[in-house]
């Protein structure tokens, strides 16, 4: 008797939502990625009980036809790769096709797009995988996806949701990392009908650093530099900015990740920098050609794997030392200006210094 069997499609979802879905968050992250991959301009996310009663991200991007969304919901269905060599040199947020289908199996989903006002766009909803219904709307180009009663079927999960406070924290951080990495992009987050988070486009990552932090980014902020071969490290430090403990984003190739290892580092060097640097702000940006860092090693993309990784590490942490050094005012420290940190579709050149820009080593 036949004990082995091909699990259905529907089981098959659940069970990889599993590992790309952790929480809330998690559906914040993957549908904002996807929007800054189809070329949004503005990106608006909104939250009811810190996501876990609806999570929706509307953008201005370049929507899909009824043909594309409904093969959005399929498992590896993606228009960002098409063959094993892509691997090597990602370019895009996003690559799998796993994130709309693992999200739409543990929800109740709404997908409205349109690529073309003038053809109409289309709706889809589904229910926990099963779609419902099919109907062509008017709208605008761009894509609306609503996710509402997040892990409703898996019980099991929604009991290791926290409570909303904690989930609306970690979407806000969510949210504020992938602003930094793209202050060319507008961004809102409301919780509840209540605007939290507002950004509209900025020059550079320095001007939405400190647009997003206003309270707490006051006094100076250093920026610092360290080119090792092809890795450039770069980025922005103020003391004291952060609540207690010290406040980091880390973008690679503009791709917001949480490696434990970076994270050691750069403790580490501000550790060395004494009590003033306890509660730093500091965003940091790693750009080294794609086919040098692997982003497919974690299943939500949040750590990376890099090719040279003692240079990588090294030069993070001479930059944030002369980051360091630079707050508090120990030595001058010459920088180039950040510049726009937009995402280019060929994957290079990601925050370029703007042509004629000064080299200030501080703000």
């Amino acid at each position: 008797m036949t004990r082995i069997r091909i699990l259905p499609d529907q089981l098959v979802n659940r069970i990889a939502a599993g590992e790309v879905i952790e929480r809330p968050a998690s559906v914040v992250k993957e549908l904002v990625e996807n929007s800054l991959d189809a070329g949004a301009s503005r990106i608006a996310v909104e939250l009811a009980a810190g996501g876990r009663s609806l999570v929706r991200v509307e953008d201005d991007g370049s929507g899909m036809d009824a043909d594309d969304a409904l093969l959005a919901l399929e498992r590896h269905a993606t228009s960002k790769i098409s063959q094993p060599g892509d691997l090597e040199r990602i370019a895009t947020l996003g690559f799998r096709g796993e994130a709309i289908p693992s999200i739409a199996a543990v929800s109740r989903f709404t997908l409205t797009s349109s690529a073309d006002p003038a053809e109409g766009g289309v709706r889809i909803v589904v229910e926990g995988g099963r779609v419902l219904g099919v109907e062509g709307v008017a709208r605008p180009r761009g894509t609306t996806v609503e996710v509402r009663d997040l892990f409703f079927n898996t019980p099991a999960r929604r009991k290791f949701l926290h409570a909303p406070e904690t989930e609306l924290r970690h979407a806000l951080e969510t949210v504020t990392g992938a602003a930094l990495a793209r202050p060319d992009v507008g961004f809102t987050l409301r919780h509840g009908g209540r605007p939290l988070l507002e950004a509209p486009p900025a020059a550079d990552v320095a001007d939405r650093f400190r647009a997003l932090d206003r309270r707490r980014v006051k006094g100076p902020v250093a920026r610092f530099e360290e080119r090792a071969g092809a890795v450039r490290v770069s980025g922005l430090l103020s003391p004291g900015a952060g609540s207690g403990r010290a406040a980091l984003t880390m973008l690679v190739n503009g791709r917001p990740v949480r490696d434990r290892l970076l994270v050691g580092a750069m403790l580490r060097v501000l550790r060395e920098g004494g009590s003033g640097m306890a509660g730093a702000r500091v965003v940091l940006m790693v750009e080294l050609p794609p086919e040098e860092v692997d982003v497919n090693v974690h299943p939500a993309k949040a750590e990376v794997r890099f090719a040279r990784a003692r240079q990588v590490f090294g030069a993070v942490e001479r930059a944030l030392r002369r980051g360091v050094a630079a707050a508090q005012g120990r030595v001058e420290v010459r920088n180039v200006e950040i510049g726009e940190a937009r995402r280019r579709p060929d994957g290079q050149g990601y925050g370029q210094p703007a042509p004629g820009s000064p080299p200030p080593a501080r703000d």
